[in-house]
């Protein structure tokens, strides 16, 4: 029965990911507006009673599924990104600096607030700093209604023309990969005790080494595949001819093994890898055919998964939440992200020059910090290296925050951009 019920739910969620963009294109509802609250009403009915949705005892399934989802939407932003981002160029790196400052002032604060109001709620400093990290990167899988289309081809000069869409893509391809110290911190606080016993290593090991190394490692898979899909001597190697799109899943997957072998982080890895290899032939219409694969697979994935997600909500997953928890994802939601978004954009600080966006496109900016799937996969994560971060009760909150950030965001994204469009 129980796997009868999984094979239904999947094909409602592919059915709905190939008719629901279309169907709500006009409205102030987002498709996974749509599908967590189906999820919610089939919870109500009379389904089995042994079904996996308890996050505690299937929290290495829960990990493996929000983590692939996260890959695949990670690619997606990679290769839809048309801004290229070349190291050597201080003014290219310029060009990004409304997403540098979202990640080095804006996602730090919102982790510092978010653990200070766990803490204040009375709960361990690990697990609050776990929820704060969890919490604070913005959520690429989710975020679709206010992010790029896809990569621009052709013969005309590629690049990026609507600022607030670009920041907000940007920022959710690389804040995924740089969450992941800040998750160690919780794990290593939990493991090993006072900071004094583990500092030096969480600085030197997985603040620096692993960033630096997922991202090498992702520019080096990148530059391989590109070298042979665009210009190998051997034509059976050259897929772009060909129109083979298959190869972004490949590359994906190829990149994550790699970054992961060599101890950096996958997340990061893959993103690289994306920017890489979009940066080769950048007219090239097999981009766009790549980026198509992606963005149907993360589609039927995303909406299987919220879903289910759906279901869980009505069938025990938010029991354990309490006003602290319906406090501190409103709080995250509604005050900490736009606050710590408006410090981090504001004009005033270092790097204003090249930010490119207007007053009205820095609050959308800094409001539009949507919560989703990734944040699930970071509970599942930490709770694997230390049961005791793995509480009802943070499995709750998390829950209800990313519920609340689809109705709210997915409510105001659509008239929100077509309100800031550059076009209009």
């Amino acid at each position: 029965m129980t796997a009868d019920l999984v094979y239904l739910v999947a094909g409602a969620s592919l059915l709905l990911a190939i008719v629901l963009p279309e169907l709500l294109a006009r409205w102030a509802i987002s498709a996974p507006m749509v599908l967590v609250g189906l999820g919610m009403l089939i919870g109500l009915t009379s389904l089995p009673d042994d079904l996996p949705l308890d996050p505690q005892a299937n929290r290495a399934a829960i990990e493996h599924v929000t983590e692939l989802v996260v890959l695949v939407a990670l690619m997606g932003v990679g290769l839809a990104l048309d801004r290229p981002l070349e190291l050597k160029s201080r003014a290219s790196w310029r060009q990004w600096a409304a997403t540098w400052r979202l990640l080095l002032i804006g996602m730090p604060v919102t982790i510092s607030a978010v653990a200070l109001l766990g803490w204040a709620a009375g709960i361990a400093p690990a697990a609050a700093i776990l929820l704060g990290a969890a919490l604070a990167p913005t959520d690429p899988v989710l975020a679709s209604d206010v992010q790029v289309a896809g990569p621009q081809t052709g013969d005309h000069e590629v690049d990026e023309t609507d600022e607030l869409r670009f920041t907000l893509t940007s920022e959710a391809g690389l804040n995924d990969g740089l969450a992941f110290p800040f998750v160690y911190v919780a794990i290593l606080l939990a493991t090993e005790g006072a900071v004094s016993h583990w500092g030096l290593k969480w600085v030197g090991l997985y603040l620096v080494y692993k960033v630096a190394v997922g991202v090498v490692a992702g520019i080096v898979v990148g530059r391989v595949l590109a070298y042979l899909a665009f210009r190998s001597s051997s034509r059976s190697l050259r897929v772009a001819e060909r129109g083979e799109s298959l190869l972004a899943l490949a590359a994906l997957i190829a990149s994550y093994g790699v970054g992961e072998v060599v101890g950096g982080y996958g997340f990061l890895s893959v993103f690289a890898c994306a920017m890489t290899f979009r940066s080769a032939e950048r007219s090239h219409d097999y981009h766009a055919a790549m980026h198509q694969v992606v963005e149907r697979l993360e589609r039927l994935l995303t909406l299987f998964v919220l879903l289910v997600l759906g279901i869980a909500v009505t069938r025990g997953l938010l029991d354990a939440l309490d006003w602290r928890g319906v406090a501190i994802g409103l709080a995250l939601i509604m005050v900490v992200r736009p606050a710590a978004g408006v410090l981090a954009l504001a004009p005033w600080t270092t790097w204003s020059a090249g930010l490119g966006l207007t007053r009205p496109q820095r609050w959308a900016a800094a409001f539009f910090g949507v919560r989703g799937v990734g944040s699930l996969y970071y509970l599942a994560y930490a709770a694997g290296k230390a049961p005791e971060l793995g509480q009802d009760w943070l499995w709750s909150t998390v829950s209800f925050t990313i519920i609340a950030s689809v109705l709210v965001h997915g409510a105001l994204s659509t008239p929100v951009m077509a309100r800031l469009d550059p076009d209009r």
